[in-house]
């Protein structure tokens, strides 16, 4: 066994709601992600038991935070601790990957 796996996006189903088109890739330690959001998508406040990194790959948006407005472009990269509280609006179709660590 090589412990090397390939993925294309396309071949991987979507889960969640209308909001957006979410792909994950699983690993042992954590997962990526690919979030592919509408234009005038808002994500209410929320917070995850997990680590996060998130990076835009195009569109723009808001994120809110306690650190106040950041905005969303291509190449911004954030970093969440286990539970900060975020919330966003999409002002383009935007799509974001993240890395998730399991907590």
């Amino acid at each position: 066994m090589s412990g090397t796996e390939v993925f294309h996006w396309d071949d991987i189903t979507p889960y969640g709601d209308e909001k957006a088109d979410r792909r994950l890739i699983p690993g042992k330690a954590g997962d990526f992600k690919r979030v592919a959001v509408p234009g005038g998508t808002v994500a209410a406040r929320h917070e995850h038991d997990f680590e996060q990194f998130f990076m835009v790959a195009q569109g723009q948006g808001v994120l809110t935070c306690a650190q106040g407005e950041i905005a969303l472009r291509p190449g911004v990269v954030i970093h969440f601790a286990p539970h900060v509280w975020h919330e966003a609006r999409f002002t383009a179709d935007t799509v974001i990957y993240e890395v998730n660590f399991r907590a």
